[in-house]
């Protein structure tokens, strides 16, 4: 085929670029203007030909691809609520041991402080009786 050939666009793709480029020459564009920004927009639009063959194969295959897409949604759902779980279970230990953690150093920090505390005193009671 060759290029510019519009054999393999459907009747309806080739009525809507008839009536785009219309419009075009009516804005006062060249002819060859026109029917290149006809065209173009009949592909931006469709994503270029859709004869009547090449139509029902790609009705074929999106039916084929929806219908893998559901069975690898549903894999895919199973999937997640297991890992929602798992993860559930993890974040859980993960608090638990850091709560715990946080009041073992809460401890140790207390007990450097109050043994400064009595370790000041002592300095000072020193420092008064010379």
């Amino acid at each position: 085929m060759p290029r510019g050939d519009k054999s393999s666009y459907s009747d309806k793709q080739k009525r809507q670029a008839e009536h785009i480029e219309e419009s075009e020459r009516e804005q006062g564009r060249s002819e060859e203007a026109a029917e290149r920004i006809a065209w173009a927009s009949v592909n931006k639009q469709d994503g270029g030909a859709k004869g009547r063959k090449s139509a029902k194969k790609s009705s074929k295959k999106t039916t084929k691809k929806a219908a893998a897409k559901k069975s690898a949604r549903k894999k895919s759902t199973a999937k997640k609520s297991t890992a929602k779980k798992s993860t559930r279970k993890a974040a859980s230990k993960k608090s638990t041991k850091k709560t715990t953690a946080k009041k073992s150093t809460a401890k140790k920090s207390s007990a450097k402080k109050a043994a400064k505390k009595t370790a000041g005193k002592k300095t000072a009671g020193k420092r008064s009786s010379k």
